[in-house]
């Protein structure tokens, strides 16, 4: 539309001198006083616009305005850029020139402005999705590392009471006398069950206890009685478990007995034992590899694998008995 009153404003100028001229023509020749009977001023048409009368002029410019208007719309939907140099050929002075750069240049601004993706936009874009793709990455590994720890950590459980290991036994101790668990009552014991003809695990586990002991006593002044029960009764009698047990420790006691009481002292701790490979009298004795700690009440407290060695157990011993006198 600026362009358009820019281009018809020398028509705007005629037609408004034209009318001027035509209406103080009338009012001269009307008016009654003689003042008002001159001449109006002559108007000297321009001559570089061509003079049609008023209704025709007015006509065309209404015509060719209504025209130029349509194709200044088209030409700037089209080409921001043509109708912008054709703007500012079209202008008549100088201070229309200026406004229709300035014009031209806002259109420009706005036209960068409204594009749809910017370069600080695009730049947040890449900064949210590094920052995502962090978050998830840390978070995936946290949750990976927790199902790990989760799989590899031993969690204690909740006690539900006190094991059902040990119990009441009657056999015969290496120098010939019958004891029983009342014996040991007063002092901390830890039992173990094998046989004298073991080859290499019930020699190991003895010389492994037996120096367990000697630390206990040094380190913690803690007397510990050691007792080995024999599970092959036929053979490991009163003479041949004194023998053996004087191979390891002189504290350590030996005990045997009947078949019959040997089965109910294995029973009430839960050992395992079996005959293996007999052929003639030469067999061995497939039982279980396990050191039970009992209190002075010859409760069960803990056992202890063959998987500790002697500084484990000589740690785990003196931790127990620890707890249990805090208790």
């Amino acid at each position: 539309m600026a362009t358009t009153i820019t281009r018809k404003l020398p028509h705007f100028r005629y037609i408004y001198r034209c009318l001027y001229h035509h209406q103080h023509t009338r009012l001269f020749q009307a008016s009654p006083h003689p003042l008002f009977r001159q001449s109006p001023p002559s108007f000297h048409p321009d001559k570089n616009v061509q003079v049609q009368p008023i209704g025709a002029a007015f006509r065309r410019y209404m015509c060719t305005g209504a025209a130029a208007s349509a194709t200044t719309t088209a030409n700037t939907t089209v080409s921001p850029a043509n109708s912008a140099a054709e703007t500012a050929k079209a202008g008549g002075d100088g201070h229309t020139g200026s406004d229709e750069s300035n014009q031209s240049s806002g259109q420009k601004g706005k036209f960068f402005r409204g594009a749809p993706v910017s370069w600080l936009s695009f730049l947040l874009l890449i900064l949210t999705g590094a920052g995502l793709v962090f978050y998830y990455d840390n978070e995936k590994k946290k949750h990976i590392q927790g199902i790990n720890d989760s799989s590899t950590a031993v969690k204690q459980g909740p006690s539900a009471g006190q094991a059902a290991i040990g119990g009441p036994f009657n056999l015969v101790n290496h120098d010939g006398k019958s004891v029983t668990e009342k014996d040991f009552l007063g002092k901390w014991t830890i039992v173990y069950f094998g046989f004298t003809h073991c080859p290499d695990i019930c020699p190991d586990e003895l010389q492994k206890l037996a120096a367990a002991i000697d630390k206990i006593k040094k380190k913690a002044g803690l007397e510990i009685v050691p007792l080995f029960i024999s599970v092959d009764p036929e053979r490991d009698n009163v003479e041949q478990v004194r023998e053996y047990v004087k191979e390891f420790h002189p504290n350590l006691i030996g005990l045997t007995g009947s078949p019959d009481e040997v089965k109910k002292a294995a029973r009430a701790y839960r050992v395992y034992y079996m005959k293996t490979e007999e052929e003639d009298s030469d067999y061995l004795v497939d039982h279980s590899i396990i050191m039970y700690l009992m209190d002075p009440n010859m409760q069960f407290v803990k056992f202890y694998g063959k998987n500790h060695d002697v500084d484990s157990l000589t740690d785990g011993v003196i931790q127990e008995i620890k707890q249990y006198r805090k208790a």
